[in-house]
């Protein structure tokens, strides 16, 4: 047919044309933005550790007072409130006092070791998965926090790009969209952790995972800290931290870090028991719940 003798079939054609070629484009703006930053090149785990690391600050050790909220998950549906002081010596080197008008605790993690003590009583030489979250700001070695991960069956020689929370990450562990295994991810942009999740031992269909979640973090002097860190278990929440004070580079007593000399100060009464099941989640809440009873009866 003559589109002279038929003029509006020229117009018509000349805004399919148009309809078709904006339709690619649209595409080809949706096929960038959705696909291409989860497939292209990604940075190597180890680098982006110490990327993280860096971004975190060089001070030498940190002391934080913070409110720590327990939510039991028993029949009883309590809420545990208490104020909490943590001291960061860098890079190994941690210690976390609790005092109520009843009695105190105290858990120290130092070179590898764990210790907890309740009542002036060694209670525990052992930790639990909720105490790995100040992992990531205790760690300032490459190295050392690659080792520390791999206990936590994070493979740092594995990393992809995803997104969190309408933001690209990194994700250190997996190869995304793999929700199988332990893994970290970072803001792709500030390199600070967002998100830790850590697979129970054992069957991974059992149903044991908690995630750590660090946020709303702020800038103290050069040193990046989140005020606010969650923890939930199968997506329950259980555990979070409100931040109040910061102080950078106190000194601190070695000793107050040595877990032999606290060996030598209170008696041991814990009772070490191995894993003997494939779900641990409970357990620890159950056993983290239990201790912090005792500072509020």
């Amino acid at each position: 047919m003559n589109n002279r003798y038929y003029p509006g079939l020229g117009v018509m054609g000349t805004k399919w044309n148009y309809l078709q070629k904006f339709s690619v484009f649209f595409s080809f703006i949706i096929f960038i933005f959705f696909y291409t930053p989860i497939n292209a090149y990604v940075i190597p785990g180890p680098h982006l550790l110490e990327l993280m690391i860096k971004k975190l600050g060089t001070e030498k050790s940190l002391l934080i007072s913070q409110e720590l909220l327990l939510y039991d998950v028993s029949a009883e549906k309590n809420i545990v409130k208490l104020k909490e002081t943590l001291k960061y010596n860098f890079p190994e080197k941690f210690r976390s006092d609790i005092q109520s008008e009843q009695t105190k605790r105290i858990y120290v993690f130092s070179l590898g070791a764990a210790l907890t003590v309740i009542d002036n009583k060694i209670v525990s030489n052992t930790e639990t998965r909720f105490d790995c979250y100040k992992d990531v700001f205790l760690y300032r070695s490459g190295i050392l926090l690659q080792n520390r991960l791999s206990l936590q069956g994070v493979d740092t020689s594995v990393s992809s790009l995803g997104r969190f929370q309408n933001k690209i990450i990194y994700v250190i562990g997996a190869k995304n969209p793999d929700q199988s295994v332990s893994r970290i991810w970072l803001d792709k942009n500030t390199f600070q952790p967002v998100r830790w999740i850590i697979i129970g031992k054992g069957n991974k269909s059992s149903g044991d995972v908690l995630e750590i979640r660090y946020g709303n973090w702020r800038r103290t002097n050069k040193t990046w800290y989140p005020k606010h860190i969650e923890f939930y278990h199968n997506d329950v929440l259980v555990r979070e931290i409100y931040v109040d004070k910061i102080k950078i580079n106190p000194s601190f007593s070695d000793e107050i870090f040595d877990i032999e000399h606290l060996k030598s100060v209170y008696p041991d009464v814990s009772q070490v028991e191995q894993d003997k099941d494939d779900s641990q989640g409970l357990r620890d809440i159950q056993k983290t719940i239990k201790e912090f009873k005792k500072l509020y009866e």
